[in-house]
């Protein structure tokens, strides 16, 4: 017999609206929205314990260690958080959970309240958590020692896995939790973490709803921005639209991440919108603008980008020919990734395919010269797109998995931003965010080297040095035989100027109606 256990730690409010992320049972009725949020059921994460327990089961047996009795596992850390809401969907502080892998039964134990925690948050019956997460036990958390010895005792000393592992985007360790009494129990690093990781590489049906339903959101609250902006607004007032339209009329109360509000030579800034640039610029008549902005719903999030000029009267707006030349530039790349997607395809040459394109492009205009084989080997792409082209998507924004044993980073400037270099697999969701920018710092470390110089037509550079960047992301879906595209967005430019002037855009169940091919791209 088998148990694992993960804390959920007390955050602080701040942290906690970031973290928590929204759950809805019910619709507001009186939305105006065409969408149906799906059903938020705790089945989900019973789903992702049996896909846990199975897992393991199996490892443990490969392994020989599939005479070992009672294990459990454990995790308290904030930026593992995302770890107890895939397996328990907890949104209460300063629990812990335990399952118990040979019968597959889940327990939570939840922290015994203060007269204080009564009256600030609420009083609930112990056995409300037991209805309400769906699982076999509720105890108290101070009883969880000696739960799990007379529970869990019967074949001999229970064996802990701990959840201890490397973040291989962050690259920090997860710290194992801790209750009191842990010392006297046998326990084990090593296991856990990698299994239970790419547990969440493979989305099931149900975590693919609920991404599906925050891309659908996400895409309506981007079209709304893009119905609203113009010149004399505050970058801040673009994100304000966007959380409004996500929470007031389609029910998602939180975003993915910090929204990316990015105009004019701001969107060379690619994590612009956090602390240092805290988007509080004024629109500038005939800017582009980056918005890289995703909801949340039920803790799985979206991540989509879409980039457009702005101007007073949107009635006779068009793209200027050099907003149109780097626009089609990353667009051609994003659809030609679309395009190549399906099981066994390696992300990193994914990457290097975007690259191919956009120095294709680039050489097209006039803005590069020489030989594209020559640029590649100089690494001359990530000069124009420094970021990876995209990562894995579930709980959390960036999800891991993208580095799995035997994986390493790569060194090379572009290819050492990769999130993932993984072969893709039917089942994974992943972002597809090519961008193409004029970051001065990259442009002049350019120029300053021998080699990587004579490619850049530099009096043409020198009119793109204000430009910022352009930056297309969509979300993607790894279907058996391609991809599919879970993002509903305006792309082409024609498109995009026509929503701009207050054209309708299809809903997604127009769109469904309509002849695509298996990777979510209209056929021609």
């Amino acid at each position: 017999m088998f148990v694992h256990v993960f804390e959920r730690k007390t955050l602080n409010a701040g942290h906690l609206l970031n973290v928590i992320g929204c759950y809805l049972k019910a619709w507001c009725k009186s939305s105006d929205s065409s969408l149906a949020p799906s059903t938020v059921s705790m089945e989900l994460h019973a789903g992702n314990r049996a896909r846990l327990v199975a897992t393991l089961r199996a490892h443990l047996s490969a392994s020989g260690r599939g005479g070992e009795e009672q294990t459990l596992y454990c995790t308290d850390r904030v930026p593992l958080f995302s770890y107890f809401a895939y397996l328990f969907g907890v949104r209460e502080p300063g629990f812990y959970g335990a399952v118990d892998i040979a019968s597959g039964q889940s327990i939570l134990f939840a922290p015994r309240l203060t007269l204080d925690d009564a009256v600030w948050n609420g009083e609930k019956e112990l056995s409300s958590f037991k209805d309400t997460y769906k699982v076999d036990f509720v105890f108290y958390v101070d009883e969880l020692a000696q739960v799990l010895r007379c529970k869990f005792s019967e074949h001999g000393e229970p064996l802990l896995f701990l959840l201890y592992g490397k973040n291989t985007d962050s690259g920090n360790y997860s710290k194992p939790a801790s209750f009191e009494g842990i010392e006297k129990f046998d326990t084990d690093l090593s296991t856990l973490h990698p299994i239970l990781t790419e547990c969440r590489v493979i989305k099931s049906d149900m975590e693919l709803a609920f991404i599906q339903y925050a891309n659908d959101v996400s895409s309506k609250a981007h079209i709304e921005v893009m119905r609203q902006i113009k010149p004399g607004m505050k970058e801040s007032q673009l994100e304000s639209t966007f959380i409004h339209h996500a929470s007031m009329h389609e029910g998602c109360r939180h975003c993915s991440y910090t929204c990316i509000c990015a105009t004019g030579h701001n969107s060379s800034t690619l994590h612009y919108g956090h602390a240092g640039a805290p988007n509080d610029q004024t629109l500038n008549d005939g800017d582009m603008a980056l918005m890289d902005m995703g909801a949340e719903y039920n803790f799985y999030g979206s991540d989509i980008t879409c980039s457009y000029p702005f101007m007073c009267f949107w009635i006779n707006g068009k793209f200027k020919r050099n907003q149109t030349i780097v626009y089609n530039v990353v667009l051609r790349a994003h659809n030609d990734v679309i395009s190549h997607m399906q099981p066994r395809v390696k992300w990193i040459d994914m990457h290097k395919l975007v690259e191919q394109r956009i120095l294709e492009s680039l050489k097209k205009e006039n803005i590069i010269h020489g030989d594209i084989g020559d640029m590649m080997n100089q690494r001359l792409g990530a000069v124009f797109m420094p970021h990876g082209l995209g990562h894995l998507l579930g709980i959390d924004t960036h999800d891991p998995g993208g580095y799995p044993e035997g994986l390493e980073r790569p060194k090379e400037p572009g290819l050492r931003s990769l999130r993932t270099i993984r072969d893709l697999k039917e089942g994974m969701v992943i972002t597809v965010e090519p961008g193409c920018y004029f970051i001065g710092a990259l442009l002049r470390h350019a120029k300053d080297d021998p080699i990587s110089s004579k490619f850049f037509n530099w009096e043409k550079i020198e009119m793109y040095k204000s430009f910022g960047g352009v930056r297309i992301e969509s979300n993607l879906y790894v279907t058996a035989q391609g991809c599919k595209n879970l993002t509903s967005c305006p792309r082409e430019t024609w498109e995009i100027e026509a929503v701009m002037a207050g054209a309708p855009w299809p809903s997604r169940d127009d769109c469904s109606s309509a002849t695509t091919t298996e990777n979510g791209l209209p056929k021609a």
